[in-house]
């Protein structure tokens, strides 16, 4: 097997148990790295101390990545256009905060009947966020509502900024 100092450096091939005696000699461990190399690479290093440095790394990445949650904003057939323009601001606060955000359009009895009026609202309501947005997923009609996802567009505020 390939060996590798813990500083980078490339000791030579050797046999396994030449290896371990090496990294036995040096008060460290022997890892294997790369198994399915020809010849297998393994690396002599201080086991405790790479895995602990390994555990910090990936607590950092976690603490650094923010989810991006899905927030939900619904709006009735016979919503007025003030009401609307309320809630679509509400709308932009989230998607400003990084979030995705699913709108519902409710049908209520007989509004059943007339599902084009829905598909106007949620293509009115696409035309006011304007390029601000990207539509992840189509307005699509399910049971009694109408639901479609959208997205911010960052491309949309450098553009502004």
């Amino acid at each position: 097997m390939r060996v590798i100092d813990q500083d980078g450096s490339q000791l030579g091939v050797f046999s396994r148990q030449e290896a371990l005696k090496l990294a036995e000699e040096r008060d460290l461990d022997l890892v294997e790295i790369s198994p399915d190399a020809k010849p297998p690479v393994a690396k002599i290093i201080d086991w405790g101390k790479f895995n602990y440095q390994k555990t910090k790394q990936n607590q950092k990445t976690k603490r650094n990545n923010k989810l991006v949650e899905l927030k939900e904003m619904r709006f009735g057939l016979k919503i007025s256009e003030h009401d609307m323009n309320v809630k679509l601001n509400k709308v932009k606060k989230f998607l400003d905060s990084s979030n995705k955000v699913k709108i519902t359009v409710i049908y209520r009895g007989r509004e059943l009947a007339h599902k084009d009026i829905g598909f106007t609202l949620a293509d009115k309501m696409i035309a006011i966020l304007g390029d601000t947005i990207i539509i992840d997923q189509q307005p699509q009609f399910a049971g009694k509502q109408l639901n479609f996802v959208i997205r911010s567009n960052n491309n949309a505020k450098t553009k502004d900024a």
